[in-house]
């Protein structure tokens, strides 16, 4: 999401990147990205940042959102014509994984309930045959069904130690899946990553900053608690909380990452962002939810969300620095119930 780069970069990258500023409306969509790629590096050597491919990623970012929309359209299309990343991939063989074992587990109910109709067939057999035991002249009919019975037994016999059989591979894929569930990026319920991915990305951020000192922020967003309070329809807050993670997904950028903390909580990690900047994103962030429609029956619901802000410091471990989002939060309930605060600890 926003977050500018450091100021002196902006004022002044140059006399040869203006040429290139300059240029870039008068090349092919090819040569558009050579000179802007170029641009990107003369920004991250100015910042005195290593041109590292994830460096790189987030200035390329950074710097296109400042351009033309014409400018954007020929290089995003010439990024889509790249593979998609390795994270994409994992997050369909997810879903794609979950599926898979949602079907396993209705074949085992099907298994149980055919298990059941023999069980029940055979107490039908019980009935009738007890039925032509007390008609003497039922003999013959009695021979038949006792044989019928020897037949059916045999049959719920091989079907019991199938179902057996099929039990214990269940009970095996479902340990597969439960591992695989343990290493998971992706939050299922609302599209976006998981508490255990975002957590990762934050310490693997605090590592960056420690190293190549530069600003990070991260910020917390939920549905406003007056707005849970006054919507007393527990389907129409999960649509609601389902509406804001589209929205975050849909002003993020790559370098973001948006995840779903738990209990209809989300957290954006937005790096080489300040708190000046993180302060306008979520200002825009809120403008945007303000400004989408939700209706519930025929009513139309004015969504609000609640955000705390926070910095991502070596000086702070991970749970510190999610506590001081949390932190950012209250403090925006309780300092005139403002749309974003940030929190005391932030720098």
């Amino acid at each position: 999401m926003a977050g500018s780069l450091r100021s002196r970069n902006r004022r002044d990258i140059g006399s040869s990147e203006s040429e290139n500023v300059n240029a870039l409306s008068k090349n092919e969509p090819s040569s558009d990205l050579e000179i802007y790629s170029k641009e990107v590096l003369n920004a991250l050597i100015l910042d005195n940042l290593p041109p590292t491919p994830n460096n790189f990623s987030l200035y390329f970012d950074r710097l296109l959102e400042n351009k033309s929309e014409t400018l954007r359209k020929q290089i995003v299309s010439i990024l889509e014509l790249e593979e998609g990343n390795n994270e994409e991939t994992t997050i369909i063989l997810e879903k794609n994984l979950k599926k898979g074992f949602v079907s396993v587990r209705n074949i085992l109910t099907l298994s149980a309930n055919l298990y059941k109709n023999m069980a029940l067939m055979t107490k039908i057999l019980d009935k009738r045959r007890a039925e032509l035991r007390d008609n003497a002249d039922g003999k013959e009919a009695l021979n038949i069904i006792s044989i019928l019975e020897g037949d059916v037994s045999k049959l719920n016999s091989i079907l019991k130690k199938q179902s057996s059989q099929m039990k214990t591979l269940y009970d095996e894929t479902a340990d597969i899946v439960k591992t695989v569930e343990n290493e998971t990026i992706f939050d299922n319920q609302f599209g976006v990553y998981n508490r255990r991915y975002l957590l990762t990305k934050i310490e693997q951020e605090i590592e960056l900053i420690r190293e190549f000192k530069h600003k990070s922020s991260l910020i917390m967003i939920e549905l406003s608690r007056e707005l849970v309070e006054a919507v007393d329809n527990k389907k129409a807050l999960t649509l609601m909380t389902r509406t804001i993670a589209r929205l975050l997904l849909k002003t993020s950028r790559r370098s973001d990452t948006v995840a779903h903390y738990g209990n209809g909580t989300f957290v954006m990690l937005l790096k080489h962002t300040d708190i000046q900047s993180a302060k306008k994103a979520s200002e825009r962030l809120c403008d945007l939810v303000a400004n989408s429609n939700f209706f519930l029956a025929d009513r139309e619901i004015l969504l609000k969300i609640s955000i705390g802000i926070t910095e991502v410091t070596p000086l702070y471990s991970v749970e510190e620095i999610i506590v001081s989002a949390m932190d950012g939060m209250e403090k925006a309930y309780s300092d005139n119930k403002l749309d974003y605060a940030v929190s005391l600890k932030a720098k």
